[in-house]
């Protein structure tokens, strides 16, 4: 398994889908549905695109989960990566979440799907700071480097430094926090949005960090094991060519591939530059989902990669040997007592 690119994804297949207002104040990607168009016509768009994406994931061979949501109270559900992330040892983060109409976005059947089909050892949940009013929104406000173990996040109401640290010094990351503004100064909202990192390639729109010594510190670590840095620019980045994320998938013939999932929106705006570098090391995969980057995210932000070792199911001879093993070594009476104590 690749420290970087998790062979397995979560999805969530709402189907009820809008832009969500009570996220609208502070990100500046977001934007309405067509005017005159129905929720019915725009929930109906947004649940043929997750199932495209859901399929475009596995024709690569990337074990994708869906999970369905009915909640039509959860208008933002399809982006789980905001409340969710796995790392590698076994450890589930849980975050705190900005906007409340998001919190009950949680969901412990998620959790569990995990940890009967993964190696789970431990799951931190920081959702206790939201009453704090402190927020930290998983994998969209930090975009995670788990080979250098560098955690790069840029400051907003949805990434408390604080938190950031407190994350960093549980998982055993090196924050590297930064302030990121668009041409008009407004701060951006998700770090996703305008960084990706993957095993040899980068994409990062540099420039949005307008502090010129912090701009190098970053553009420095990012290329430290030898990564080829593609810099987005902030045209790019609300084409949303920031929000993508590297998967390992299979070939036909079980041998390990690279993927690189972006919208189709955002490739079309790659120079052949671009592409040409991120194709030294990923396959491209590139999803049309106009109608859910309504909502101000993209491919990124639909996806919450699985960093977890599988748990591979045992045969029905394995099964019987062990349960075997173990009634020998603690042998019962008749009546379902255990022998001599053992317990």
């Amino acid at each position: 398994m690749s420290a970087q690119a998790p062979s397995a994804v979560i999805l969530i297949r709402a189907t009820r889908f809008v832009p969500n207002p009570a996220t609208a104040a502070d990100n500046a990607f977001q934007a309405d549905a067509p005017a005159g168009q129905t929720e019915e016509a725009t929930s109906a768009g947004a649940l043929a695109e997750m199932d495209a994406l859901a399929e475009a994931l596995r024709a690569v061979g990337v074990r994708v989960h869906v999970f369905d949501d009915d909640d039509h109270t959860r208008p933002d559900s399809v982006f789980p990566n905001n409340w969710l992330s796995t790392h590698a040892g076994g450890t589930v983060a849980v975050y705190p979440m900005y906007a409340s109409n998001r919190r009950h976005e949680r969901r412990s059947d998620v959790l569990e799907m995990l940890k009967s089909e993964y190696r789970v050892q431990a799951i931190v949940d920081y959702s206790g700071l939201e009453p704090d009013g402190i927020f930290l929104e998983g994998t969209g406000a930090m975009v995670l480097d788990h080979v250098s173990r560098v955690a790069y996040a840029a400051r907003s109401y949805r990434a408390d430094v604080a938190v950031l640290e407190r994350f960093c010094t549980d998982f055993n990351y090196e924050p590297m926090a930064f302030d990121a503004v668009d041409s008009d100064g407004i701060p951006v909202y998700h770090t996703n949005v305008i960084a990706c990192v993957g095993t040899h390639v980068a994409l990062f729109a540099l420039d949005m960090i307008p502090d010129e010594h912090r701009r190098q510190q970053v553009r420095e670590r990012l290329a430290v094991t030898g990564r080829t840095i593609v810099e987005l620019t902030e045209e790019q980045i609300r084409e949303f060519a920031g929000n993508a994320v590297e998967l390992c998938g299979r070939t036909a013939d079980g041998r390990r591939r690279y993927v690189m999932a972006m919208s189709a929106r955002a490739k079309r705006s790659l120079r052949p530059d671009q592409v040409a570098a991120i194709e030294e090391s990923c396959e491209i995969v590139a999803v049309d989902i106009p109608t859910i980057e309504l909502a101000g995210g993209s491919v990124r932000c639909m996806i919450a990669g699985v960093h977890l070792d599988h748990r591979r199911p045992l045969a029905e001879a394995e099964l019987s040997a062990a349960v075997a093993a173990i009634n020998e070594d603690n042998p019962v009476t008749p009546d379902g007592r255990f022998v001599d104590g053992n317990a």
